[in-house]
């Protein structure tokens, strides 16, 4: 067997260069390359996605049609999907280990065998092992194919003999192709099995849910060229320890990529939960300094989120802030601008945020309730009960316009909010039964108001 020649690819853009460097050239990153198999062998059977070339075609002459989806079984994955699955969809899905990922795709699997071809391909897993999951999921019974194999030549020899509507690779890190001498798991294997998966995807019309490792940072493992091969990227995401969990989706061709599922691990697998809203509010015997209400907003799905602050004397120089479910960045950010535009000096404090429930907030909408959760922690003063709030807050002090205001105040006033306090660029034509909504354009006004309600 011939030599074959070694090159260094990079982890983030996949771009490949003979000599090894610090900086890589395509990209700029630092740090990225990683040593792998060139492939100099020819082009796969499957290289074209329509079989065969085509010829260049006018887009007004294209006919557009609507994409086909069909249902998962899973109501909060199909939400995440945008409708359902779509015919020739490579999907990749990530998260910590033993946050759900195989029970949830076991659980979409089991569903769509029931009236269609389904296969799961685990190179992580003996058939055995995924037999006694499936019974104690109570799916044992499903007529899924089972395959347990590493090799990337022999998954798609089993995909093409029974030819499912759906497959499962779980996961992708473990995959290998025969035509390269790298280890499973390397930049050359993860990036030329994912295009095998992906080329067969789209020329004969199976969907692939492809199951990857995460880093340590949090990061899915192997080069970020994976994430922009597949048509989308869902993660998982979760407290340590907690029974729920959210699905985000932050790549999808065919959909969204706010949306948000809520799920619960029971014992007998992962479960819907309608309404996310009870799991992240606290109820309190007594009004609690450094707690506020803040309405969300992913995808098209409301949900109320508590905010807590701690604000506490430091005698170290260099105070320290802490963000949970928060970027850190930002928050530092929102710290200086209530120093600036309000009487609030945390310059020699700590300063402490959480989200309650594990969920991250990423919106701008939520910048009013951060703030006032550590403005009301500083003055040790509980804010009004049954208040919820959002708001997006400028560096100039300003509360700036939020979307879908109407629909998150109708979602507050239904698990029983009685105000809300919103930007003044948001005023509504007629206002939502239930609560009382006030608007304001300052972040000292909302201050203000605050007080005078407390």
């Amino acid at each position: 067997m011939a030599k074959q020649k070694t090159g260094y690819f990079c982890t983030e853009c996949g771009g490949q260069t003979s000599k090894w460097a610090g900086q890589c050239p395509h990209c700029n990153e630092w740090n990225c390359l990683q040593e792998g198999m060139v492939d100099t062998s020819g082009p796969s059977k499957y290289s074209s996605w329509a079989g065969e070339s085509t010829p260049a075609i006018d887009l007004n002459l294209v006919e557009g049609e609507d994409v086909a989806r069909s249902p998962s079984g899973v109501d909060e994955l199909d939400r995440v999907l945008g409708g359902g699955i779509v015919r020739g969809a490579v999907i990749l899905i990530g998260g910590d280990p033993g946050i759900g990922k195989s029970t949830l795709l076991l659980q979409a699997l089991a569903s769509i065998s029931r009236h269609d071809m389904a296969l799961y391909a685990s190179g992580e897993e003996s058939q055995q092992q995924i037999k006694l999951r499936a019974d104690r999921m109570g799916v044992g019974d499903c007529q899924i194919k089972l395959v347990a194999e590493t090799q990337i030549e022999r998954v798609l020899q089993q995909v093409e003999q029974y030819k499912p509507r759906v497959a499962v690779l779980d996961s992708i890190q473990t995959m290998f192709s025969s035509k390269y001498e790298s280890a499973p798991g390397s930049v050359t294997q993860v990036r030329e099995c994912t295009a095998e998966l992906t080329r067969y995807a789209k020329s004969r019309g199976t969907t692939f849910f492809l199951v990857g490792h995460v880093t340590k940072e949090g990061n899915l493992a192997g080069p970020r060229v994976l994430e922009h091969i597949v048509d989308t990227v869902l993660y998982f995401e979760g407290e340590p320890g907690s029974s729920y969990r959210m699905l985000r989706a932050i790549k999808n061709r065919f959909g969204a990529v706010n949306e948000l599922g809520v799920f619960a691990m029971t014992e007998t697998g992962l479960s819907g939960v309608s309404n996310p809203s009870s799991m992240f509010l606290t109820q309190h015997d007594v009004p609690v300094s450094g707690c506020s209400v803040c309405s969300s907003l992913e995808g098209n799905r409301p949900f109320m989120v508590e905010v807590q602050a701690l604000v506490e004397d430091t005698t170290s120089p260099s105070p320290r802030r802490y963000a949970s479910g928060f970027d850190l960045n930002r928050l530092q950010m929102l710290i200086a601008v209530l120093n600036k535009h309000a009487p609030t000096q945390s310059f020699e404090q700590n300063v402490y945020l959480k989200v309650v429930g594990g969920v991250r907030l990423t919106e701008p909408a939520s910048d009013l309730a951060a703030l006032l959760s550590v403005h009301s922690s500083f003055r040790n003063r509980p804010l009004p009960t049954g208040l919820v709030l959002a708001g997006e807050v400028g560096l100039a002090g300003e509360i700036r316009a939020i979307p879908d205001v109407e629909t998150r105040l109708r979602e507050a006033a239904k698990l029983g909010f009685k105000l809300a306090i919103v930007p003044a660029a948001n005023k509504l034509a007629k206002p939502v039964p239930g609560i009382d909504v006030r608007h304001v354009a300052r972040l000292d006004k909302a201050l203000d108001l605050v007080s005078e309600l407390g």
